[in-house]
């Protein structure tokens, strides 16, 4: 099965419309399709950018993220990174996703920003987007 971790922007952009790829790929979280790992630090990061946006971007009370964020936190695959190879990426942001799917043994980084993730193929790794990773799990409409 594919393990995966969802980046922050994914995650935000599925609360933000139910259309498209991310709020398809969110919608499976859970249903066994594939998995997905979490870390703290990563939920504290999905929690602080949704809430930033709450109410305005995001059609969604505080409240209403807390119970997503809760799910997503159900569901996963929860992993603490005892290492750290920072900074590799040019944002510490992503370097934690990096770690976070190392540890956690993930084929794929879920991401929007393809381009801050160049070079995690060392680690066996492919960024890859929504859509992309959607058409690869046979999940598109």
């Amino acid at each position: 099965m594919n393990k995966v971790v969802i980046d922050t922007n994914v995650f935000v952009a599925a609360l933000m419309s139910r259309r498209g790829a991310a709020f398809r790929l969110l919608g499976l979280v859970g249903t066994g399709t594939f998995e997905i790992s979490v870390s703290v630090p990563l939920i504290l990061e999905y929690e602080d950018a949704a809430k930033r946006r709450a109410g305005t971007h995001i059609p969604l009370s505080e409240q209403e993220i807390d119970d997503v964020i809760d799910y997503v936190c159900s569901a996963a695959e929860h992993y603490q990174v005892h290492f750290l190879w920072r900074p590799l990426l040019p944002d510490l942001k992503d370097d934690m996703v990096l770690e976070l799917a190392v540890g956690a043994r993930c084929s794929f980084i879920v991401t929007y920003n393809l381009k801050d993730f160049v070079g995690i193929e060392q680690f066996g790794l492919e960024a890859i987007t929504p859509q992309t990773f959607l058409g690869k799990i046979g999940a598109l409409p």
